[in-house]
C-alpha cells in the first residue's frame, strides 16, 4: 500500500462545486489535479471515441482508472499539498452506480493507492446545479452519485468531511482550516 498524506480528494456528486473549489485553490497557488472524467469526455467527443459514460461505459471506466492512477503516481512524491478533483475511489463508486462489476485492477488500485485519510465531500446543492456538455445527469442522479460516493469512501476507510454550502472563498477557507488543524 502506498500512502500519500499530502494528497487530498475533493469529491461529491456532479454540480456540487468541486471544480469551482479546485479553481479557487489554484488561484491561491495550490497544486490541483483536474477531474480526469471531464478530460476524457472532452477528448473522446473531440476524437469521436466511444469511451464515454453514454456509450462504452466499461471502456470509460478503465480509462478513468488508468488516468487516475497516473495522476496519483505523478504526484505521490510531492512534498506539498495537492488537491484532486475526485480520486480513484470515485471510479469504484461509478461502477456501483452503473451496475458494472468492478474490474480487479480497480479494486486493487483502491487498496494500493491511498490518499490522505481525510476526504472532503460536497453535498448536492440544487441552487447551483447546472448541466453542461460533459455533465448530463439530472439533479436526482447527482444526489444518487453523492450517496454512492459517500458510501464508497466510507467503505474504503476514509474519513469524510462534508464541506458546507457557503460562498466559494469560505468553502476553500473551511477546507484549508481543516487541513491546518491536523
Amino acid at each position: 500500500m502506498i500512502k500519500s498524506i499530502h494528497l487530498f480528494i475533493i469529491t461529491g456528486g456532479p454540480g456540487a462545486g468541486k471544480t469551482t473549489i479546485i479553481e479557487e485553490l489554484k488561484r491561491r497557488n495550490y497544486n490541483c489535479i483536474n477531474e480526469v472524467a471531464r478530460d476524457i469526455i472532452k477528448e473522446q467527443v473531440k476524437s469521436n471515441g466511444d469511451a464515454l459514460p453514454w456509450a462504452d461505459k466499461e471502456k470509460f471506466t478503465l480509462l478513468m482508472l488508468k488516468r487516475s492512477v497516473e495522476t496519483y503516481i505523478k504526484n505521490k512524491e510531492n512534498t506539498y499539498i495537492t488537491f484532486f478533483d475526485r480520486g480513484i475511489p470515485d471510479t469504484l463508486a461509478y461502477t456501483e452506480l452503473i451496475k458494472l462489476p468492478p474490474p480487479s485492477q480497480l479494486t486493487k488500485a483502491v487498496k494500493k493507492y491511498r490518499y490522505n485519510p481525510i476526504v472532503f465531500i460536497l453535498p448536492p446543492w440544487k441552487e447551483i446545479y447546472q448541466t453542461d456538455t460533459e455533465r448530463k445527469q439530472t439533479f436526482q442522479e447527482a444526489i444518487d452519485t453523492y450517496e454512492t460516493t459517500k458510501n464508497t469512501y466510507n467503505d474504503c476507510g476514509y474519513q469524510l468531511i462534508e464541506v458546507p454550502k457557503l460562498d466559494i472563498k469560505k468553502r476553500v477557507d473551511y477546507i484549508l482550516s481543516i487541513i491546518e488543524s491536523r
